[in-house]
């Protein structure tokens, strides 16, 4: 299944993301005034190149669709930068932003609450070509190359989405996705939701199309063996920060983080003694009240005195980046 594309070919970056930070006030009172925050995603510097493939994982509540909307718009960011092809997307007056945004798409994770039941998928795939004047031609053949491309026939434009499957529903999306040219998708858990031979054509169909439009992914999921299967590159989140970042092959085969070790060990695989898997104990903190620290010390089995007290810095080993004072 996998068709992941060498290092060696990504080009030049298509996003930037420096430190950023999305907090959402938590009000209370008559008054409703803010007693704190929510630090869904609290600093997060990453870089997506053109044509490159980068799979964001983590629990669920870690951050990862808030820092996925943020980069499209969906949400306001707190603090911090988003440059889209050097372009600083929170710079923008409106108009800009409107044309750049335009190139930046999302694929939701379920795949029937995304569509409209009361539009058919004609006018579904085709809304944002011509809110964007982009017809050039007959729509209807606007229409049936956006669903071939997304391997749907053509004589289904008028249907409803109440009449297709789960797979077929989530073609129809990354239909939409595609019909506005863009250069950077955010797959938010885009194949969670369906059956796993579902699963695995949806992840060729959207390898093909990265191969064909020269498309670069933020791909989101808590499956580590699916984004094994598309990720040129692999960033692991826990509680709003990242805890490693680097190849896909070295996230995934040589671990550095304990958090990084302790979900790769929950992936089953035939064979494997049941016994080697790492079972972290307590909850994950609230991310209104982070720990102090390293924000992973209140689970994890490696934990030292420094952890408590000291946030740890990044380090590098190679390409790769880890957050943890084991290094």
């Amino acid at each position: 299944m996998s068709k992941i594309m060498d290092l060696q070919g990504i080009k030049s970056s298509v996003i930037e993301i420096k430190d950023l930070k999305t907090w959402f006030p938590i009000q209370r009172g008559i008054l409703s005034k803010t007693a704190g925050y929510v630090r869904a995603v609290d600093g997060i510097s990453l870089t997506i190149g053109r044509g490159e493939i980068v799979g964001l994982v983590g629990e669920s509540g870690c951050g990862k669709s808030t820092l996925g909307r943020t980069i499209v718009g969906l949400e306001k960011a707190w603090k911090g930068t988003v440059f889209f092809q050097g372009q600083n997307l929170f710079t923008l007056n409106r108009r800009d932003r409107r044309q750049v945004t335009r190139k930046l798409q999302i694929i939701f994770q379920d795949p029937l609450s995304s569509l409209n039941p009361r539009m058919n998928v004609f006018d579904i795939v085709t809304e944002g070509l011509v809110e964007f004047g982009m017809i050039e031609g007959n729509r209807d053949d606007h229409a049936k190359r956006l669903l071939n491309e997304a391997g749907l026939e053509g004589d289904v434009i008028f249907r409803y989405p109440h009449e297709f499957s789960g797979g077929q529903r989530q073609r129809i999306n990354i239909a939409r996705a595609i019909s506005m040219r863009p250069d950077f998708i955010v797959c938010d858990e885009p194949v969670s939701a369906l059956d796993v031979s579902v699963q695995a054509q949806v992840i060729n169909l959207l390898i093909d199309l990265r191969d064909t439009h020269n498309l670069s992914y933020l791909f989101i999921s808590h499956d580590l063996s699916v984004v094994s299967s598309i990720a040129n590159r692999v960033a692991v989140m826990y509680l709003g920060i990242l805890a490693e970042y680097g190849s896909t092959v070295d996230v995934i085969d040589h671990p550095m983080h304990p958090y990084t070790i302790a979900l790769i060990s929950a992936v089953p695989v035939p064979g494997r003694d049941k016994k080697k898997r790492i079972v972290l104990e307590g909850e994950t903190p609230s991310p209104s009240a982070p720990p102090p620290g390293c924000r992973f010390h209140t689970r994890c089995p490696e934990v030292m005195k420094v952890c408590r007290v000291k946030v740890p810095s990044m380090t590098r080993s190679g390409t790769r980046q880890v957050w943890c004072h084991l290094y």
